[in-house]
């Protein structure tokens, strides 16, 4: 799969999370038959343009941990991204070391490879993905 295969893969499955509902950059990767692919999952959600439509609810999708990634110092994206997902209704709450954090055991998608489909109802093919 190509870079730009990788980054649609990512975005189509990045729509299926409902809302109310966050999944973790490596569960997107595993998702589209990437499983060690968590960090470019993250780099595709990083280029994303506000303008994509439909729309991407990049926000549904945090660390493996269930913190709100860091976007750098001086930056407000984790900020942005907690607002998001609260203004949906999910509780965002502040760890220990101040990282804003979800409780996956609450608000987790985790859906198997093969429980979800893509447009036009077809299921993820392993070989589509894998290449």
């Amino acid at each position: 799969m190509d870079s730009a295969e990788f980054h649609a893969a990512v975005y189509e499955t990045v729509r299926l999370i409902p809302p109310c509902r966050v999944t973790s950059y490596g569960h997107i990767a595993k998702l589209i038959g990437m499983p060690n692919h968590s960090r470019h999952v993250g780099q595709a959600l990083k280029f994303l343009s506000p303008n994509t439509n439909p729309p991407v609810p990049w926000h549904r999708v945090i660390g493996a941990s269930g913190a709100i990634s860091s976007r750098g110092p001086g930056t407000q994206g984790a900020q942005r991204q907690a607002e998001a997902l609260t203004a949906e209704g999910i509780e965002v709450s502040t760890g220990r070391t101040g990282d804003l954090r979800i409780d996956f055991s609450s608000w987790g998608w985790f859906p198997q490879p093969g429980e979800i489909t893509r447009e036009g109802g077809r299921e993820y093919e392993p070989e589509e993905v894998a290449s």
